[in-house]
């Protein structure tokens, strides 16, 4: 079929052929063929996608780039600080084992217990006219405290009192007549019956004249229990009656509380294991001291002296009570009061004494760093193991080790046998005694050689420079 060209005349085939080769033509500046093919062949490059490409790459470069940067600086500053943790010196900070007495107590936890306690109740029934205490108040023994109306026990008393009057006439009318009738036996002038029976009957007097006694002591006693007094010395807790009240002979109903605060006992509980050592010192001393310290075991309250421990071991809690006796002049120990008891059982003399922060453990094993100058007379650590006898706020008493010698303190995570050390704030490493510090008491653990404790000396709870048995 003809084609069209754009004039809208038709072309034949030859025509056409013709045409698309001029319109190509160099001369006709066309260059539609090779264009045609480079822009199917994928040759032409595009500039936008070019420089996404260009982008993209630079872009990854430089993220790479800084994380290589911040990773190295972080390795390298956890090398260094490696280097000088392995390499360098250990810094630590030292102090001197000492030479001194340390006491030994057995602590236990304990209770204040007043040495009487006085509930009142009332024994007779009346009407409640006066109350001469307030609360808290401090009482003498023999002071009043409520008074119940007299009245009907006055009443009593007084009916009782003539009803005696009254039989005691009868009585020195029956002896009267007694005397007669002996005078006239004596004469044969009555019967002997009739003597006999004015006998019995002064007889029947007596005892009808003891009842009435009894009757009228008993109205006394009812009477005086309208005035109710103190029968200890101590304080009075908070108010129960008020006058006006009517209180019952026999009720529960208190009226009253007394405690005694002067003297004061503590009652604590220790364990069976310190027990034989209690003895035992208890056999050499008459009594031991006992320190009262407030809950938090900080504060000295009073001193005291052990009075008797208990008889049998209580076997829910395998410990044995102790009761120890606090004068509680100043009135710091009150009834029911948590205290932490400190018995001293004895003083150690001369013993060693090495700071708390310098003892560690491995264990059941305890053991200290020694500071002493290695082969190449460098500072370094050595590990020798003592026993702890005893301790306190500071320091702990040992053996195993000799005074004057330079124990470590600090620095614990990073030494171990034989690394190099470096004292905090001295100018160079000076040289300590060492390993001749070591003794060889028998007493003292096998030494053995612990790398690192996280465990610190400072575990020891001592207060208010007493010691705790070990």
């Amino acid at each position: 079929m003809p084609e069209q060209n754009s004039t809208g005349a038709r072309q034949d085939g030859p025509s056409l052929g013709a045409s698309f080769e001029q319109s190509n033509s160099p001369a006709y500046s066309g260059d539609l063929g090779p264009s045609f093919e480079e822009h199917n062949t994928g040759t032409i490059d595009h500039p936008r996608r070019k420089w996404f490409w260009i982008g993209g790459i630079l872009l990854l470069v430089l993220v790479i780039f800084l994380i290589h940067h911040f990773s190295g600086d972080t390795t390298g500053s956890s090398k260094a600080k490696g280097h000088a943790g392995q390499g360098g010196p250990t810094s630590i900070t030292t102090a001197q084992t000492t030479t001194g007495n340390m006491p030994m107590y057995v602590k236990a936890l304990g209770t204040v217990t007043p040495t009487n306690t006085v509930t009142l109740y009332s024994q007779i029934t009346g009407r409640v006219i006066a109350v001469h205490y307030t609360e808290g108040q401090l009482v003498r023994k023999g002071q009043a405290l409520v008074d119940i109306d007299p009245q009907p026990a006055e009443a009593t008393l007084q009916q009782a009192e003539g009803t005696l009057l009254h039989d005691q006439g009868l009585l020195a009318q029956a002896e009267m007549d007694l005397k007669r009738y002996q005078d006239a036996a004596a004469k044969n002038a009555i019967a002997r019956q009739q003597l006999e029976d004015q006998e019995k009957l002064v007889i029947q007097y007596q005892g009808t004249i003891k009842t009435d006694e009894g009757s009228v002591a008993y109205d006394k006693v009812q009477l005086a229990y309208c005035h109710i007094v103190a029968p200890i010395s101590g304080r009075v807790g908070l108010r129960l009656v008020d006058p006006g009240n009517t209180v019952f002979s026999g009720s529960s109903s208190t009226l009253v509380v007394i405690t005694a605060l002067q003297p004061i006992t503590v009652v604590f509980n220790v364990s069976e294991d310190s027990l034989i050592q209690v003895q035992q010192q208890l056999k050499v001393q008459k009594s031991l001291e006992v320190d009262a310290f407030d809950r938090a075991d900080v504060q000295q309250l009073e001193a005291g002296r052990l009075t008797s421990l208990d008889n049998q071991i209580d076997t829910t809690t395998g410990t044995v009570k102790f009761r120890a006796l606090f004068a509680n002049s100043n009135f710091v120990l009150f009834p029911n009061q948590f205290v932490n008891a400190h018995l001293l059982l004895k003083t150690l003399q001369n013993a060693v004494l090495v700071p708390n922060a310098a003892v560690q453990h491995n264990g059941t094993e305890a053991f200290v760093y020694i500071v002493g100058k290695d082969k190449k007379g460098d500072d370094s650590v050595t590990v020798q193991n003592v026993v702890e006898l005893a301790n306190d706020d500071t320091n702990t008493a040992v053996t195993g080790v000799n005074s004057g010698v330079t124990v470590a303190t600090s620095g614990f995570d990073r030494l171990e046998p034989g690394v190099k050390v470096r004292v905090a704030g001295a100018k160079g490493s000076k040289g300590a005694k060492g390993a001749s510090g070591a003794t060889g008491d028998s007493s003292a653990a096998t030494p053995g050689s612990p790398t690192t404790s996280s465990s610190s000396g400072k575990g020891h709870g001592g207060h208010g420079g007493g010691a705790s048995a070990q």
